[in-house]
């Protein structure tokens, strides 16, 4: 059976987050909800652009390039679409396919186009009324991925019609309607507002639709508990990672309850031993932590969890809970991302709190042309000592290049996670 997929929808008006298609309400900070889909178990968002016009459109389309930036999930974008150039810039901003509307009459001829530009692959087209399908059908059949039905009702004749596979709309939640369809071949995923609702608990309907044997995307452990070593309580600890940056954030324990519920969840559950209960971090604070990664040590008597955690993991209201400095020496940072995390915090510290002589306010007080005149001198610099032999020059005229960089990222609000994002997703 072909993995199924939950799919959540977001609709963008100027920007922004609005609560449906009718219904232009903002709701929460668009890029932290594209967040909470990303780390409870989201397999895809549909984003729908409700744009009016070519100056909201073009502000739609940088909204779902930054939302593209900072996800590891993939995402599909329709609405406003009105030629080849509008999937070519959704394509270019980082998703995965486009999907056109099916009710517009020019969406024939544009999906023939696009279709042939970009790849079936990359084609979705919605559909809200049947006759459209069986006018449309070897269309559909040769030059689209797969449709998203508006609505359920139509299921039963769009597949008396064609086999191309679809994604649909439900508008209500119904777990007996949604493990049959889910258990039909040629439904790839379902979406509603049930699953854009933030509080549902996502990895918990998959892990119960998984055990309907529906192929879902979630967590099915390498090891079982039993393949675990536990201390003299019956304990394992947790040593916990931020998945992105690899900061100690905390250690805590699990017991089988803990870690089956972890693994069901997709968030992190441990036992406590002052309490004696169950406890999933973040239900009470809202610090929640999303499971990445599960990984057990050498002797199988440790776990190293990764995790995406929401605010901070301590008590104390820190990041960390290794937070009170016994000692330190004194040494040199080498590490290539936080050495550049650490001079790029300096440079936007000099341009929030400027001193007196420092170079770096000297460039910023010059402004934006200055700052190019001279990232153009020093990577002409860098081109000229690699045609000499002495590789330290190159180092030096390297290290002043990146330097003037990060002064034109600070400048422009570009950060070096955006950067890193960028480069792995080519």
């Amino acid at each position: 059976m072909e993995q199924k997929n939950i799919v959540a929808t977001i609709y963008l008006k100027n920007g922004r987050a609005v609560r449906s298609l009718d219904d232009h309400t903002e709701i929460q900070n668009v890029y932290s909800l594209c967040q909470v889909y990303n780390d409870s178990g989201i397999d895809k968002i549909i984003i729908f652009d409700l744009s009016d016009s070519d100056e909201e459109h073009e502000k739609n389309v940088h909204t779902i390039k930054n939302i593209n930036r900072n996800l590891e999930i993939k995402t599909c974008a329709g609405g406003n679409i009105n030629r080849l150039d509008d999937v070519k810039k959704l394509l270019y901003a980082g998703c995965v396919q486009v999907i056109l509307n099916g009710s517009k009459a020019s969406s024939s001829s544009l999906i023939e186009e696009a279709s042939a530009r970009f790849g079936k692959d990359r084609i979705l087209v919605s559909v809200s009324n049947v006759d459209y399908i069986f006018k449309n059908k070897n269309q559909l059949e040769n030059m689209i991925h797969e449709m998203y039905l508006m609505n359920d009702e139509m299921i039963d004749a769009v597949e008396n019609i064609t086999n191309v596979p679809y994604v649909v709309r439900l508008h209500e939640y119904n777990y007996t309607q949604i493990v049959e369809l889910l258990k039909r071949d040629k439904i790839r995923g379902i979406s509603g507002p049930f699953i854009n609702d933030t509080t549902r608990d996502i990895m918990q309907l998959k892990s119960a639709l998984g055990r309907e044997n529906i192929k879902m995307d979630n967590f099915a452990p390498d090891l079982l508990w039993e393949d675990l070593k536990k201390n003299s309580e019956g304990l394992v600890p947790v040593i916990v990672q931020d998945y992105k940056t690899d900061q100690v954030l905390m250690l805590a324990y699990m017991n089988e309850e803990a870690y089956n519920t972890t693994i069901n969840i997709g968030k992190m559950t441990y036992w406590s031993r002052s309490r004696n209960e169950l406890w999933t971090k973040g239900m009470t604070s809202g610090h929640l932590q999303y499971v990445k990664s599960l990984t057990a040590d050498c002797d199988y008597d440790t776990i190293l969890a990764k995790v995406s955690q929401v605010g901070a993991a301590c008590h104390t209201g820190e990041r960390s809970c290794f937070h009170n400095k016994i000692v330190k020496k004194e040494y040199i940072e080498k590490n290539p991302l936080k050495v550049f995390e650490e001079v790029y915090q300096i440079i936007s510290d000099r341009k929030e709190n400027p001193q007196e002589g420092s170079y770096t306010n000297y460039l910023f007080d010059k402004g934006i042309d200055n700052i190019l005149k001279k990232l153009g001198e020093e990577c002409t610099e860098i081109i000229l000592a690699a045609k000499g032999s002495e590789s330290e020059e190159i180092k030096y005229e390297i290290s002043d290049f990146l330097y003037h960089c990060m002064v034109l990222m600070v400048e422009k609000g570009i950060t070096w996670e955006e950067i890193t994002t960028e480069l792995a997703q080519r």
